[in-house]
């Protein structure tokens, strides 16, 4: 498969644009069309984007790994996907990242975090120090997004990296960008 746009001419992002507007943008120009996601507060403009895209099949799923045979059943397909989740679902994918990583095709994932940084949630931590780790072991190639001016450039360079080097990666949308969610009474 062939990139549906020429790689080297980027889109250019007006500097207001938000990090989902940018990383929708860098999907659609890669030709993403399909966009398994599971619902979460972070990802939701970007996920509203996608479903209102006639150009995209944003696909909800009950649970997390249903997206990573839904990346590979869309490559199989003669489609490009990318899923949206948040890094707690990262847990539940570990086994069918072995599907991934021996059939050998290109993978995108970006993947909200949480428990790393001003988390007031307990429950998050664990699966936040042990996200990077579990895409590591299982040869992800790692974008962080730390600055959401640059979300969009990231993100390209994520899927120049998957379709054009048939490889596995991930967008870590940082905490730190997204900022600690508190819940107060």
């Amino acid at each position: 498969m062939t990139s549906t746009r020429n790689s080297d001419s980027p889109t250019s992002y007006p500097p207001q644009a938000s990090w989902t507007d940018q990383v929708y943008q860098a999907l659609k120009d890669f030709g993403v069309k399909q966009v398994p996601y599971l619902p979460d507060g972070s990802l939701a403009p970007l996920i509203d984007l996608c479903r209102e895209d006639s150009s995209m099949r944003a696909i909800p799923l009950t649970t997390e790994e249903e997206g990573v045979m839904l990346l590979a059943g869309a490559w199989l397909g003669g489609d490009r996907s990318a899923l949206l989740m948040q890094c707690g679902g990262v847990g539940n994918c570990v086994n069918m990242f072995s599907l991934l990583t021996t059939c050998t095709f290109p993978a995108v994932m970006v993947v909200t975090m949480r428990g790393v940084w001003g988390e007031f949630n307990p429950w998050q931590v664990p699966m936040g120090k042990a996200t990077r780790g579990c895409f590591e072991l299982f040869g992800f190639s790692i974008y962080s997004l730390t600055d959401a001016s640059r979300a969009g450039e990231t993100m390209r360079a994520a899927l120049q990296h998957a379709f054009g080097g048939n490889e596995r990666v991930v967008l870590l949308v940082e905490q730190s960008m997204l900022g600690a969610k508190s819940f107060q009474n």
